[in-house]
């Protein structure tokens, strides 16, 4: 369970988090929303289930389209995937064994993801882009394990597109009501919040047992 205080916690993170988001979209319009969804792609979580639902209320209020939307969350996804990919790639798994334990990523994840390819093909990237927290950090192993890049890009982008539109459509059929369901969106920004702190929680201590069965 968590602590009132930790709840509070969460929700201010979350409640600056969003207002960064709401600011940058707000400013740059559909290049905000492609910069917001690079920077969550390139293992940095920054919650697209708040950015994507934030774009949809734009959309519902004229100045976006969903499609566009969607397109410009999808083609950030690939940007940000990208940029983790070619770190994976050209820091390899020499970097992963010397500083793996420092960004969270083990030789673990690259055997897995390597298993993923073998067995599924680039399929593994298309269904790793529909999974939360997943979504965010399979790039940089899929970099390490030399998946062909233009297969990486058309499965993240195939993958990423429908989890944008999703969530873009969402904020599009809340924003009539956006005043009468504010109070519930912060409460699911807030729910968000401490899912995306468990994931967090559940990632460090996995890796942190894994580093230590290999020292």
């Amino acid at each position: 369970m968590v602590s009132l205080s930790n709840h509070d916690m969460v929700a201010k993170i979350i409640s600056i988090l969003a207002g960064w988001i709401i600011a940058v979209i707000s400013a740059m319009g559909y290049w905000g929303i492609l910069l917001c969804m690079a920077i969550e792609s390139a293992c940095i979580p920054l919650p697209s289930e708040i950015i994507m639902p934030f774009a949809g209320y734009l959309a519902s209020a004229g100045r976006f389209t969903l499609w566009g939307t969607a397109l410009a969350g999808a083609v950030g996804c690939v940007v940000g995937s990208v940029i983790a990919y070619f770190a994976g790639l050209f820091l390899g798994r020499e970097f992963i064994n010397r500083y793996g334990r420092y960004v969270l990523i083990s030789s673990h994840d690259v055997d897995l993801a390597e298993r993923w390819f073998a067995r599924y093909g680039s399929w593994a990237i298309f269904f790793s882009r529909l999974l939360p927290v997943v979504r965010t950090f399979i790039s940089f192993p899929a970099g390490v394990a030399r998946m062909p890049l233009l297969p990486f890009i058309v499965y993240t982008f195939i993958g990423s597109f429908p989890w944008c539109y999703g969530l873009a459509w969402i904020g599009m059929k809340m924003g009539e009501n956006w005043d009468t369901l504010g109070k519930y969106f912060h409460q699911f920004d807030i729910a968000i919040g401490i899912l995306i702190l468990m994931g967090a929680i559940w990632w460090v201590r996995r890796h942190l047992r894994l580093n230590s069965l290999t020292v």
